[in-house]
């Protein structure tokens, strides 16, 4: 998912520490499960951005288990429920029954995995792609979390704003046109403020997250030793996004209020387009018709973002939420919330299933988001190694790129130095 919005804004605040979690490791693991299956019970899940998991889709679940009620809670951005998950996490207490977890930060809460329930079904046992729930398993063998979505991208472009500028608008002449490396999509870019005088994309800090997840080393290697910032990949693509941010970015951080309003206002006229920003999109911009997907993307294929759900040991319903969890990974649930949302199934059923296959999206001018997005899921050929420390240091060089290309508060190489300094401080 997710909707995830990756998925998404500036830094927040270094969350509890590994020593504070451990402290009451001890004590907590191991939560309580219902007694009695069919008494009443209040089942809370916290997710955020969009997940597809609409009041009608959950209404399902309720109606089949008349003793459930639900209370959704929604977190704005991805940093906003890591914050929260780890220091309630920390505390021992707080969190929801179910749990969403970003895969960006997923490798830091495995290191808690013992805080969390064993999720192992044998007869869950192939539901999701096998790097998915391999991922999610610990060195115990113990299943920590079910599987949500994936995020293959595409590239989102407003169909009118390519027709003034006289560039091909059809989604398979765009995809042909933007067909190549970054270059060409830059190139593309400056085809376009040249005709039009407006900025290309949203910003750099988005179009950096595609072009990190093409890398599968980009900031540690599985020994454990950090090379962010002597990576040469690193900081050449660093130095090329923001150059060419000065023409074509329209200088927005992604997630604030202006950049949700330029989703609507046509500030840009493409964006880097996971499965799961589907639904962003139409949820900033619903009266807007020219967004359109393209079946590309450049140098190849990347996987932004994706979701697990996972079951808090602290809660006092681990049974139930458990059984919750399972039905919302469900491939049948995971199709709906596609269709809500647009957040590719990361469960293998999904895959050969018609309603995926031939999915349509009417406020895509009626693309077909399923077969593009499969053929997106099939152009990924890189898995970026996210160990403990991916987050911290990207999020970091997130706001690298923000003191740039937002608030022109520094030049390219001031900030530079700035971010090494912050990964040399994460020792």
């Amino acid at each position: 998912m997710t909707v995830r919005r990756s998925r998404r804004t500036t830094a927040a605040a270094a969350v509890s520490t590994a020593a504070a979690i451990a402290l009451v490791a001890t004590g907590c693991a191991g939560g309580s499960s219902q007694a009695d299956p069919d008494a009443p019970v209040t089942l809370t899940l916290a997710t955020f951005n969009d997940f597809g998991y609409t009041d009608e889709l959950l209404a399902q679940y309720t109606e089949e288990h008349p003793n459930v009620k639900i209370e959704h809670n929604r977190a704005a951005t991805s940093n906003d429920a890591r914050e929260n998950f780890f220091t309630k996490l920390g505390a021992g207490s707080g969190l929801a029954d179910v749990e969403a977890v970003e895969i960006d930060w997923f490798a830091e809460m495995m290191q808690y995995s013992d805080l969390l329930s064993d999720l192992s079904d044998p007869e869950l046992e192939g539901r999701w792609v096998d790097w998915k729930s391999a991922a999610a398993t610990d060195a115990d063998g113990r299943l920590i979390g079910y599987g949500t979505d994936i995020g293959p991208e595409g590239v989102c472009y407003r169909k009118d704003l390519f027709e003034e500028a006289g560039l091909p608008s059809d989604r398979e002449e765009v995809a042909a046109l933007l067909e190549g490396d970054w270059d060409t999509y830059f190139e593309v870019g400056h085809q376009y403020t040249e005709a039009t005088g407006k900025p290309f994309f949203d910003s750099a800090g988005a179009t950096w997250q595609g072009m990190i997840n093409q890398v599968e080393y980009a900031y540690e290697k599985e020994d454990g030793s950090v090379i962010a910032t002597e990576n040469p990949v690193i900081k050449e693509n660093f130095e090329k996004v923001l150059t060419e941010s000065e023409d074509l970015s329209a200088h927005l951080g992604q997630w604030s209020e202006d950049w949700n309003a330029g989703m609507a206002n046509g500030d840009f006229a493409t964006m880097l387009c996971p499965g799961w920003m589907l639904g962003v999109i139409e949820g900033l911009a619903p009266e807007v018709t020219g967004w359109d997907i393209a079946d590309t993307f450049p140098g190849g294929g990347g996987n932004w973002g994706g979701s697990y759900l996972t079951v808090p040991a602290q809660g006092k319903n681990a049974e139930a939420a458990t059984e919750f969890a399972a039905w919302l990974t469900s491939p049948e649930v995971q199709l709906q919330a596609f269709a809500n949302a647009g957040t590719f199934p990361s469960q293998v059923d999904t895959y050969e299933s018609e309603e995926l296959t031939s999915a349509t999206n009417e406020y895509f001018n009626d693309a077909p988001t399923g077969e593009i997005l499969i053929s997106r899921s099939e152009a990924v050929t890189v898995a970026p190694y996210k160990s403990t420390k991916y987050f911290p240091i990207n999020d970091a060089l997130q706001r690298a790129l923000t003191r740039v290309d937002v608030d022109k508060s520094q030049s390219v190489d001031e900030s530079w130095n700035e971010w090494v300094k912050e990964v040399e401080a994460l020792g």
